[in-house]
């Protein structure tokens, strides 16, 4: 009867967790805490990196943390103008929810940007990273910003 608290316990706590993140970030919060993980992982590789060349630097480290802050206040921005540009639609009887797909480049660019950063520590660290990946990414980023291309 203990492990049924236990697990009930649990399974509150973490759907919990799931209503918040969804209600913040709406139904692909996963997007998000992925994004969130992927500046985890790039800035414990950049350390790792460092620490392996013997130049760490904390001073570089918390301009790294100030970065990946950048970057949330980039998506914001993104999402917020897509809200704007919607209500904005509203008022005057247009439907400008195709603006919210602004939110998502924006996401979806810095994502390849973590991962394409998160390969590049690796490489430098003197990993052997798979060439299949680094040139995945490589196409991933070209499709992404197509239009900065043309």
């Amino acid at each position: 009867m203990k492990n049924m608290n236990y697990m009930d316990s649990y399974n509150a706590v973490l759907g919990s967790i799931v209503a918040v993140l969804s209600f913040v970030f709406g139904e692909h919060w996963i997007l998000f805490a992925i994004f969130l993980l992927f500046n985890i992982a790039d800035w414990l590789t950049g350390w790792m990196k460092s620490r392996m060349a013997g130049k760490e630097n904390s001073m570089k480290g918390w301009q790294g943390v100030l970065k990946k802050l950048g970057y949330w206040l980039m998506i914001l921005v993104a999402f917020a103008a897509s809200a704007v540009f919607i209500e904005i639609g509203n008022t005057l009887g247009m439907d400008l929810g195709i603006t919210t797909l602004l939110g998502y480049f924006v996401l979806a660019s810095l994502l390849v940007n973590e991962l394409r950063s998160i390969l590049e520590n690796f490489v430098e660290a003197g990993y052997n990273v798979p060439n299949i990946l680094v040139k995945g990414l490589e196409v991933a980023d070209k499709v992404v910003n197509q239009e900065e291309q043309e």
